[in-house]
């Protein structure tokens, strides 16, 4: 049943009825509620089942002492590669969010663990701003490298996977490599 939703998200199908479920699953709609408490619990349980799938792409192919443009150019290779993998099941994740709170909490661990690779690849550029501005550079690295924002890119603005690489490289080396000491630190 999890893999029959998972093949619908994937075709487009965001809001798939229970009959839709079953019919994919070759069973009978009854029998999906034997295993699940409703299509909620379904979703639930295909959004973690696409998150395990991606657990080897969560390596980013480059360490803290790497030159920054390797770093950015492998943080960027990752995040396509692991966005891509999520596909709808993504879309569907954060759709679901605001009504599922089980969701919540699982986007929320997600954020948090891409984030703190973030923090992780450019601890040194981070190390030597001031507060506020290391605070505003991960914030942003963080806004531009999210699923959210590669959704935006790719459906509002029609742009490339090319592309969108090409004007991150330049806004994330932009960000990691400007002198920010004159940014206030008591604001």
């Amino acid at each position: 049943m999890v893999n029959a939703l998972l093949s619908l998200y994937s075709e487009g199908n965001l809001d798939p009825s229970s009959v839709e479920i079953a019919e994919r699953a070759g069973l009978s709609p009854r029998s999906l509620f034997r295993y699940f408490d409703d299509v909620d619990d379904l979703c639930h349980e295909a959004v973690m089942a696409r998150q395990r799938t991606l657990l080897p792409l969560l390596v980013i192919d480059a360490t803290p002492s790497d030159p920054l443009e390797r770093r950015v150019a492998a943080l960027l290779r990752q995040r396509t590669a692991v966005f891509a993998a999520m596909g709808n099941t993504g879309r569907v994740a954060r759709l679901r969010e605001p009504f599922l709170p089980v969701i919540a909490v699982e986007l929320g661990i997600a954020r948090a663990f891409l984030r703190g690779q973030i923090e992780k690849l450019f601890a040194a550029e981070l190390a030597a701003m001031s507060p506020v501005a290391a605070s505003a550079v991960l914030m942003s690295t963080d806004v531009l490298c999210s699923f959210e924002a590669r959704q935006l890119f790719t459906g509002d603005q029609q742009l490339s996977a090319e592309t969108i690489d090409e004007n991150l490289t330049m806004l994330l080396l932009g960000l990691f490599a400007t002198d920010h000491s004159t940014v206030d630190s008591a604001s």
